[in-house]
């Protein structure tokens, strides 16, 4: 990656070890707006050699003690004012978000800053709840002992983050990575390094964290990513991001048997059942879909609509699709904004054209967005119809405002079919009975279910995936615990040797 001088951009610096600091080589890259094409800034291209002094600093860090040691409490009081300091600062990201992302400053404004901030704050909450020391059950064989399970920082952490949501995402990593005690290094996609930079950038004004304890490296996954995966003395890694990346990071992992969450892709099934209430149903199913141009990975690509109330459902979700304002992320009359990059919009049209060919019929959209001009990375909102089951576009995560109809009248039937999927990040189900959405949803195969709703995900619940959609959970206390380790402590209580009978096994 060639070295960029453009003294009128802004340039960013990393952050290791407490210092800002351009790349070993000083190199740098370019951040584009997606919605213009223009570049908004030069980041530092990071290395490997930056990943080992971030990692080295993490490391010194965490052995220092001076932040694991901390009581529960401390560290927690700790996150708690420097949630106040990103409150303060957070309404400055949103408009990172809109330029570098393509989030819409609507979205950005409302969902994005404020949930990242709260985010923070509750995992350092709730880990007040997490029990440091559990005591055994009594036993009395071989003899009497005391035995308890002490848990511990796991170490130094990896967070990689994706660029859908590269403000949110990074604080379900950074936070529980911090308030159970841990070093972390985090690395943002090069497509959006800034909000992060900007979050260490507010961290390290507080001065409340040792030094070392964060660091974020930027730049490309071939170097910044594989040397975090690889090296030794990170202990965790929690990465967001496709499932190829994903397996890739397993195999780069299991020669130092590192701890590995995922969470990963998916192809999520969304099922409106016959007597939904279409208002909530059409509306909740577009945004299920189109929700940040689609770029969540647990969007509801998949739709399953019942026969009895299909004609009416789709022409309400058509007629409103198509009146969706695409636009300029940081216009506030957008509602749904650019993908992520050329790359992305070229794939995802691809993947429209594909899904033609192999009989499926557009009802909305299919193409570049009307009235955008010629630059951006603008897409229409899709519905296709006549979507085959095993066709590309009902198997195969997408990753843009692509939405995959099928229609459905037997209940085990549709259950079959959402579960045939490779994946099982997410599901929804809409309906007016809701003891029978209940039963649906314990049947589907996924991490979350969303009954009458969607994208609601919650800082006091786990988020993850069911087969190759991931590994572990994010968030709530199950999150929390994913960043500690657990010890096993047996004391024993002044039994003298006559009685410590299996020792005679040996020497009796």
């Amino acid at each position: 990656m060639a070295t960029i001088v453009r003294p009128e951009l802004a340039t960013y610096q990393q952050y290791i070890d407490g210092e800002w600091t351009a790349s070993q080589d000083g190199a740098t890259f370019e951040v584009e707006n997606p919605s213009t094409e223009e570049v908004v800034a030069l980041a530092p291209a990071g290395g490997r050699d930056d990943v080992r002094r971030a990692v080295a600093a993490a490391r010194r860090s965490f052995e220092s003690g001076e932040w694991r040691n901390k009581t529960q409490l401390q560290r927690s009081r700790i996150m708690f004012e420097i949630a106040e300091h990103l409150a303060e600062r957070s309404t400055e990201w949103a408009l990172l978000e809109a330029q570098t992302a393509g989030a819409t400053i609507r979205k950005a404004s409302v969902v994005d800053a404020p949930i990242a901030v709260e985010t923070f704050r509750s995992m350092a909450e709730q880990a007040l709840q997490i029990p440091w020391y559990e005591p055994l059950p009594w036993i009395d064989i071989p003899h009497v002992s005391w035995n308890f399970v002490q848990r511990e920082a796991i170490g130094v952490c990896a967070g990689i983050v994706p660029f859908n949501y590269p403000l949110i995402i990074a604080m379900w990593k950074l936070a529980p990575a911090l308030a159970m005690g841990n070093s972390i290094v985090l690395k943002p996609s090069p497509s959006t390094p800034l909000t992060l930079l900007e979050v260490a950038r507010a961290i390290d004004e507080t001065g409340l964290l040792p030094r070392g304890v964060l660091n974020v490296v930027t730049g490309p996954g071939n170097d910044v990513g594989e040397e975090l995966v690889t090296n030794p003395e990170v202990d965790k890694v929690a990465f967001t991001g496709s499932t190829a990346v994903g397996r890739r990071i397993l195999e780069m992992a299991a020669p130092t048997i590192k701890k590995v969450t995922l969470e990963l892709g998916g192809k999520s099934a969304n099922i409106v059942c016959a007597d939904a209430d279409l208002d909530i149903a059409v509306d909740g199913t577009l945004f299920g879909s189109f929700f940040h141009q689609g770029q969540m990975c647990e969007s509801g690509t998949r739709l399953f609509v019942h026969d009895d109330i299909y004609d009416a459902f789709m022409e309400r979700l058509v007629d409103t699709a198509a009146k969706l304002r695409v636009g300029d992320a940081s216009d506030y009359d957008t509602q749904v904004g650019p993908v992520i990059s050329r790359r992305q919009y070229d794939t995802i049209l691809s993947a429209i054209d594909r899904a033609q060919r192999e009989g499926a019929t557009v009802l909305a959209g299919g193409g570049r967005a009307d009235g955008v001009g010629d630059r951006g990375h603008f897409i229409q909102p899709t519905v296709l119809t006549d979507v085959a089951a095993t066709s590309h576009v009902a198997t195969e995560e997408v990753f843009g405002p692509v939405l995959a109809v099928q229609r459905w009248n037997d209940p085990g039937e549709v259950i079959r079919r959402a579960n045939s999927s490779i994946y099982g990040l997410a599901g929804g189900i809409w309906s007016r009975d809701t003891r029978t959405a209940i039963e649906m949803a314990k049947q589907l195969r996924t991490g979350t279910v969303w009954i009458n709703d969607w994208h609601l995900l919650n800082p006091l619940a786990p988020f993850g995936g069911y087969k190759q959609s991931g590994t572990g959970r994010e968030l709530g206390t199950y999150g929390l615990r994913e960043y500690t380790q657990v010890k096993h402590i047996h004391v024993d209580q002044n039994v003298p040797r006559r009685d410590r009978y299996f020792y005679d096994v040996i020497l009796g």
